[in-house]
């Protein structure tokens, strides 16, 4: 089976994109020396979806140095860049992904990478697993267990365990405090702002910006909203997260009164239909559109095509859409992923974190074949704790420790 790209003359600038993420990923270029001597994934085949840019990358190498044989793809058709794709199959990966596929093409990829056999599965968003379960069952007896990147994979992935339906470990790398507190906030706050600049380029400050869903990924969005200068509203559907963004210094109201108001609408929840025609209908004529959940339905955009009385390319990644009320609507990356589809994602260093997990994760399921009993799996504390120390270290900085004395008093029945 051999690569599947678009053009491998593309590689040299892949390269480049690639070099610049080596430096500035301090804990993945460490692990690619340790693996590269332990070779943790000798004889392993890993397949590998994720949003294919040169972070992305640069992790398939570093599993690369630890003896696997890397199957990768995309997991999303506008993330995918296609110098980076041949700069993998110029290293000897194989590769099935290029940008702007076809839901047929997308597909297509996933069951190539899978079709290998892997061992190792790291997924984002849940499509390889997916996939495994309902097409590919017979190669379910290959794989040691799995990874998965995202919230919207890790709800996926419970709700199969529930119903009896996941048969291989997944761990919950998402679940990480060095994944989520970092990667979901400060990631995502800084890469949807960098995708909705340099896309409308446009001015942040003195306007509405509606955040819909304040979870972790919702709490960066809504954070950087206010540091540009915005006036920031949170939707939410869980009283908590409500009080919370209240408290954050936020207002909190129905989407359907926010989207009477707002000027650019972020949506961050996992949940489909989170603008519908019911809020088109009370929009503000050119209101500014996007999301930066995991899948393209969080903006009812299907509604919009089969409705808009007249549509229009404004700018590349800008489609605008003129409703049967009179306004205009603007789309941001057809619905999809936002700072992907339209920017770079998030920052080399904090996905230096994420991958970090992600490479010790994998390591964690090979360590512990046949040996795990359950089909979920959190991250183990002292993978967190091991990336946490080491990222500290590159930062400069130190803590204290507790003295044995303190570690007693904490453990007696004193405290």
């Amino acid at each position: 089976m051999g690569s599947e790209i678009r053009d491998i003359n593309l590689a040299e600038s892949g390269e480049r994109k690639i070099e610049w993420v080596k430096r500035n990923c301090d804990l993945l270029r460490t692990l690619e020396g340790e693996f590269a001597v332990t070779k943790p994934f000798k004889g392993k085949k890993i397949a590998l979806s994720v949003h294919l840019e040169a972070k992305t990358a640069y992790l398939c190498l570093v599993l690369k140095a630890g003896g696997a044989d890397m199957y990768v793809t995309g997991s999303n058709p506008l993330s995918t860049q296609d110098d980076v794709a041949a700069a993998l199959v110029k290293a000897g990966l194989e590769v099935h992904a290029w940008y702007d596929s076809t839901p047929e093409e997308y597909n297509a990829h996933i069951r190539a990478v899978l079709e290998a056999g892997p061992n190792i599965i790291i997924d984002d968003g849940g499509d390889l697993v997916h996939m495994m379960h309902t097409e590919l069952k017979h190669l379910i007896p290959n794989v040691i267990g799995g990874c998965e990147e995202t919230t919207t994979g890790i709800l996926r992935l419970l709700a199969m365990d529930r119903d009896g339906e996941l048969k291989f470990p997944m761990v919950l790398v998402n679940n990480a405090d060095c994944k989520h507190f970092f990667d979901n906030r400060y990631g995502t706050g800084q890469s949807v702002w960098d995708g909705i600049n340099r896309t409308t380029n446009l001015i942040v400050a003195g306007k509405i910006v509606v955040v819909a869903g304040y979870g972790w990924c919702g709490k960066g969005v809504a954070m950087r909203a206010k540091g540009l200068g915005a006036r920031v509203i949170v939707t939410e559907v869980d009283p908590v997260k409500a009080i919370e963004a209240v408290m954050d210094g936020f207002d909190v109201m129905p989407m359907k009164e926010a989207a009477k108001v707002g000027d650019f609408f972020v949506t961050v929840t996992g949940c489909e239909k989170v603008i519908d025609s019911e809020d088109f209908a009370v929009v503000k004529d050119g209101a500014i559109m996007c999301n930066a959940g995991h899948f393209d339905c969080e903006i009812d955009v299907a509604w919009l095509k089969a409705n808009a009385v007249e549509t229009r390319e404004m700018r590349k990644n800008i489609m605008g859409y003129k409703l049967p009320t009179g306004q205009w609507v603007y789309i941001l990356a057809e619905g999809r992923l936002v700072n992907l589809a339209a920017g770079d994602g998030h920052p080399a260093e904090i996905m230096d974190m994420s991958f970090a997990i992600q490479a010790l994760s994998a390591k964690y399921l090979v360590e512990h074949e046949g040996k795990l009993d359950k089909m979920i799996i959190d991250v183990p504390r002292e993978v967190d704790n091991d990336v946490a120390v080491r990222k500290l270290a590159f930062l400069g900085k130190h803590i204290d420790t507790l003295t044995p004395e303190q570690v007693k008093y904490l453990n007696s029945s004193a405290v």
